[in-house]
């Protein structure tokens, strides 16, 4: 017994000494300092006999056991509890017109904007609240940072460049292709140019905007044109993100919506190299909801901050999706209802939001499907008083942390056993914050 306490000691020391210096490198030092005193402290009566002619009695023996076998198995050994989620589908097909950066480009006094806003008179006032303030990545703004301000705007110049190659040419020769193999093939490609994920659904009716909203597809009534849809994502920079919600949250914002747009085209130009359509999905020239579609194709589940909860990265990801005919393989995806669960019981994301955007409450009913529902309105509205797209509810995600080793333990823990996500949240409380 000694001994295998004395080893149980020294692994107790290692796994905190290794917990310490992942949390330098995230520079989280709160973790870091709770870390090093649990990695000296809870070593210490494991050590003691050791060290010492101290013997302890049997049931002080059983207790230090207890309390290294528990934890272990609570980690390792399955525990579910029935959990009541299952995937709901929207009815209808949402009109893009009613997104805020839809409204966003409505100038006032023009037909459009007197137009939109008699069918929709309850969105005026909030919507001219926003329209007061300075705006994102303008002068004046809470957060205005002159020089990354400039070059966020520059990459989002670059992104809408890319808006001419969403669409093109179809090779008029056409490659047959087996779809198993060509779907191994795209997903190996994407993975390489530099996707975090990548995931293959078929396009469903809910996926795509019944009608445009933004630039020159104002009012266009969309049409399901393709079979297939690829969702790919990309990872934000935790450092960067952890500025949130100053500027650098922005630029990285930024950086990876170009990254993700280049990925998409690249695959899209290959796609119809092979002599199948496709179409490009990238921002602000969307013609679907890349949430949905991304969920469909088994990279994730919509969380309480409304956005994709990943299993590596949570919510610290950008979408982009390529539509096309191209015959792929759709696997067989399952829901993860362990990360809704875990996202019911932790409120993070809600308690960081500036505004209270984010609601504190389960899912409830919203047009036919039960989700969580922000309040955009005054998400946006305070950024466009922070001058950035704020990412204070993505930073704050325990999901978010890096993809370090002690992060991918506590994920798989979180998947495997209801116990353990109770846990998680309560060490994650201690270790960062519940802010």
């Amino acid at each position: 017994m000694q001994i295998f306490l004395s080893i149980a000691g020294i692994l107790i020391f290692l796994f905190f000494f290794s917990f310490f210096v992942t949390s330098l490198l995230e520079n989280e030092k709160r973790a870091s300092f709770i870390s090093l005193v649990a990695g000296i402290l809870i070593p210490v009566p494991f050590l003691i006999p050791f060290f010492s002619n101290i013997t302890y009695p049997f049931w002080f023996n059983i207790f230090l056991t207890a309390s290294i076998v528990i934890p272990v198995l609570l980690v390792i050994i399955p525990f579910h509890r029935p959990i009541d989620y299952t995937l709901s589908f929207p009815h209808n097909r949402f009109d893009e017109r009613d997104t805020v950066f839809a409204r966003r480009e409505l100038k006032p006094a023009t037909d459009v904007y007197n137009e939109y806003y008699a069918r929709n008179p309850d969105k005026r006032e909030p919507d001219d609240r926003w329209r007061e303030k300075p705006g994102l990545l303008k002068a004046g703004t809470k957060y205005y940072d002159p020089v990354l301000f400039a070059a966020a705007d520059s990459i989002f110049e670059q992104v809408k460049k890319l808006h001419s190659r969403v669409e093109g040419k179809t090779a008029v020769q056409r490659v047959e292709v087996v779809a198993y193999q060509i779907s191994r093939k795209i997903k190996k490609m994407v993975l390489g140019w530099g996707a975090n994920a990548v995931g293959i659904t078929e396009l469903r009716d809910y996926h795509v905007y019944s009608i445009g909203g933004r630039g020159d597809r104002y009012g266009e009534v969309y049409s399901i044109d393709h079979k297939y849809a690829i969702a790919l994502t990309v990872g934000m920079d935790y450092y960067m993100m952890k500025s949130a919600p100053a500027a650098p949250t922005i630029l990285e914002s930024a950086r990876q919506y170009m990254n993700c747009g280049l990925i998409a085209v690249q695959l899209a130009e290959f796609i119809r190299s092979l002599g199948y359509p496709a179409r490009v999905h990238i921002d602000a020239n969307y013609k679907v909801i890349c949430p949905l579609v991304a969920r469909d194709a088994g990279l994730g589940e919509i969380g309480r901050l409304g956005l994709l909860m990943t299993p590596a990265l949570g919510p610290r990801i950008r979408i982009a999706v390529v539509t096309t005919d191209l015959p792929l393989f759709i696997g067989n995806h399952q829901p993860d209802p362990t990360i809704i669960d875990f996202c019911r019981h932790c409120r993070k994301c809600a308690e960081a939001c500036p505004v209270h955007a984010l609601p504190f409450e389960d899912e409830e009913e919203h047009e036919g499907i039960r989700r969580w529902r922000i309040n955009s309105e005054s998400c946006y509205s305070y950024w466009c008083t922070a001058g950035t797209d704020c990412g204070k509810c993505v930073i704050a995600c325990p999901f978010s942390h890096p993809d370090y080793w002690i992060h991918r333990l506590v994920r798989s823990g979180i998947r495997n056993s209801a116990l353990f996500r109770t846990l998680a949240m309560r060490m994650d409380d201690l270790f960062y914050g519940k802010r």
